[in-house]
This record gives structure tokens, sequence and C-alpha cells, in this order.
């Protein structure tokens, strides 16, 4: 059968561009192996929120007594089988509401596998389109250490209907911490392992570093500059701790070092390059070719985690919005860490500001001193803003507290806009708000 869109892959990516070609008149077929929704909703953002949640409220519950709530807290507070089926009732009602919004595109249910540039097969059936776009996502990666096999992936996690008394988790990237904060919040004993010299390492490093002070206050234990050499049963974590050997045991382990490209089957025999296990392409996510060339009669694209640019959800579903036309800047993506506190950041780094040899203005603000932070009892974090001395222009804004993933997005709205910091500086902000913090770090 002949289309003229084919996506391969359900995730944010494929099936919000699948939606918007086909309200653009086109044929659009959508082929899925796994559910819909892709990892986002089934394994990855939503499940996740979902568990953040319910750890908060068990936080509040616990922590009643400083709002003068009188509550008797039970020594069986999370019963984690319900937080599950929560979570997977969560999942289901936002999986079925990605149903209804494709009822103008065909659906194929399985796996594609590439039999010529514009054509792939599933099931023995073969499908056509002169434009295919790949979105099939990635998987949990595992660390090349003997014992890896032992160590639970996110996937893993996410299927399980009761929680371990305590749990060493590897990675304390945004996967990792987001586990660690919610165990820590059920009453399970975290450790994490860090081969970094500090916790999310793409984050601002004064950021990151307010977040892991908050995290151990939390009684969450993390090593980092720490290289894990081996996995044993019985959970035993052997490690180098900055040199010196150390075992880690715990009652299960949780591998959360990133996740790699899935590739569709076929896709090698056809000359496309891959960097790294990820498909390349260029900025208008065209796949790029070994020997240079494209077939003259079709046009590859591939978009989300598959190409290894940015390996996020609202990322993937940008890329899409530019193969069907649409203008987006993709170096002002905003991302955030749903722990507790919360993490954002959007733009460059100071670090990386200084690699660059720039010229900028720091301003930073604190939580402690904002009036509604106070009075959440939410009061450790910071905001911090980085903008061009010369031109004024906002370069990146990192916070570390209350709604951070929430309050970025004002500063990723003015960065796109391309306009100076002092737009944010220079609006009226509502008091008392947490966005306040945001304004002050400007001032």
């Amino acid at each position: 059968m002949d289309y003229d869109i084919i996506i391969i892959g359900a995730g944010p990516g494929g099936y919000e561009t699948a939606v918007s070609a086909s309200r653009q008149g086109r044929k659009v077929l959508l082929i899925e192996r796994g559910h819909l929704g892709g990892t986002c909703l089934n394994r990855g953002c939503i499940p996740t929120k979902a568990l953040c949640r319910s750890a908060e409220v068990a936080v509040t519950v616990r922590e009643a007594g400083a709002f003068g709530i009188n509550v008797e807290v039970p020594a069986g507070l999370v019963d984690y089988a319900k937080v599950a089926a929560r979570k997977d009732e969560v999942v289901a009602q936002l999986r079925q509401g990605v149903a209804e919004l494709l009822k103008g595109v065909d659906i194929v249910e399985g796996e594609a596998s590439f039999v010529s540039p514009r054509e792939v097969s599933v099931d023995g059936n073969i499908y056509s389109a002169p434009r295919i776009i790949i979105a099939t996502g990635s998987a949990p990666a595992r660390l090349p250490v003997a014992g890896a096999e032992l160590a639970m992936t996110s996937d893993d996690f996410l299927s399980l209907t009761s929680i371990p008394a305590s749990i060493v988790i590897i990675g304390a990237g945004v996967i990792g911490l987001e586990f660690a904060s919610i165990l820590n919040a059920f009453g399970v004993k975290v450790t994490v392992v860090e081969f970094c010299r500090e916790v999310l390492p793409p984050f601002d490093a004064e950021v990151a570093k307010r977040l892991r002070m908050s995290l151990k206050r939390r009684g969450i234990d993390i090593l980092t500059d720490t290289r894990v050499t081996s996995i044993e049963p019985g959970m035993k974590v052997n490690c180098l701790a900055k040199g010196k050997e150390k075992c880690v045991e715990a009652e299960a382990v949780l591998m959360a070092v990133g996740r790699r490209p899935v590739l569709p089957p076929g896709l090698e025999t056809l000359g496309v390059a891959v960097n790294r296990g990820a498909i390349v392409v260029n900025d208008a996510m065209e796949v790029q070719w070994e020997d240079g060339r494209a077939p003259s009669d079709v046009t590859l694209y591939a978009i989300g985690d598959v190409n290894g640019r940015c390996m996020l959800a609202h990322a993937a579903t940008a890329q899409g919005e530019i193969v069907l036309g649409h203008s987006r800047r993709l170096d002002v993506i905003p991302s955030a860490v749903f722990t507790m506190p919360e993490c954002a950041m959007v733009g460059l780094t100071e670090e990386q500001c200084v690699a660059r040899g720039l010229d900028v203005k720091i301003g930073k603000a604190t939580f402690r001193a904002n009036g509604k932070a106070l009075a959440m009892g939410e009061t450790d974090g910071m905001v911090k803003v980085i903008s061009d001395a010369t031109t004024g222009l906002l370069l990146g804004c990192h916070i570390c507290g209350p709604h951070a993933a929430d309050l970025v997005q004002e500063a990723a709205t003015v960065m796109t806009a391309s306009l100076p910091a002092t737009a944010i500086a220079d609006a009226i902000h509502s008091h008392p708000t947490l966005g306040e913090t945001l304004r002050t770090a400007l001032l």
C-alpha cells in the first residue's frame, strides 16, 4: 500500500507528527510494535511522574506536623501495589487519549523492517512512501561490566508491584536521581553510584551540587567519582571509589546509565550513516548516508532518541514539526528532573560559557527569601541566570527548587524569542509567587 508518509514508532515524536501530518491532508501510516505512546507514556515520563506524585504525598503526610496538621503516620504508610496500580491507570487513560487523537491515521501493529529506502515490511505486508520518518526511540543501556545482567533497568522497575527495602542505583543522571528520590520517599534505603565527579553531568555544576546536598539531607547516600567494576550475585556492587575498592550491597540494583537508540531492522543494509549507535541527521532531520548521497526518489528522516541529538520527549516532537516544515529552535530545549526538590535548566551552563570565552553576567536568587516558598515550606534551592554582558540576551537558566520544571519555561520562552533578559526583569510578577525568584535573579 502507498502512503504520503510512513512513521515508524508511536512515541511522542511519532504520534504527534502523525496527527499533524494527517491534519495537513496527508495519507499517513503509523507503525508501532508495542503500545501507543512509546517509551515516554508507557515506560518513562508518565509512569515515573505518577510515582513522583505518590512520593510527594508520602512526604507531605510524614511532614504534616510541621504545618500544624496532626496525623498519625502508620508503619505501612506506602502500599506500593496500590501506587503501581494508580500509575498503570494514569498510563492507560493517556494511552486511550492518544488512540483518540490518531483516528485519522492508519495504524499497523508490528515491527517494521526496511526492504528498500522507500519500503517497509510488517508481518509480510509491504508499505511504501516517498517520505519515511524513523521514530523508534531508545532502550535502557547497561554498563559493559561482569554481572550487569543482574541489575534491573528502568523498564524492569516500572513493572514491579512491590519494592525492595534497599537498593543501589548505578548512575546519577536524570533517571537515576528521579528513582532515588521516589524510593527514598517510599522508605527505601538508597545508595547512588556515579562515575562523574558530580551528579547530573549535563547540568550547571553549582545547581547539581545544590541538588546533591538536598538529596543527601533526605538520607540518600551518593558516591561520586566512583566506577562500577562488577556486580556479583547477592546484589553486591563492586566499585573503585576515588581509587579505592569498595563494595556496596542491597536487596536490588537498578542500572540507570542512560539509553541507547533502537534502530529498525533492515536499516543497516541501506547505507544509512550511524554514529555511536544513533542515526546521523542534518538540521532538517534528514537521514545522512555513508556515501554522502541519498536515493533520488525518497527522503528518510529520523527524529527523537534514535538520532541521539536530544533524548527528551518534547525534543522529538519539535523535530517532527521541523520535518513537516515548521521552524523550531532546537538550541533552546528545557529539561527537568522531577526529584525533591526539582531541577530544571535551559540553555548554556556557566561551565559552557567559560569554555566558549563568553563575557557573561550571572544573577542568583534563593527560594529561602521567597514568600510563597516559605509559606509552602519548600525553601531549599536557588535560581541561577546567565546573560550576555554585551547584548543582554539570556543565555541560560538553571533552577533547583519547588516547581523548577514549570518556572524554567518563562526563561525558555524569552530565549526562544531572542528577547533580552530585561524582558523578565521588567515584567510585573504576581506576588507572592515562586516566579518572583526568576525576576529577583535578574535584577
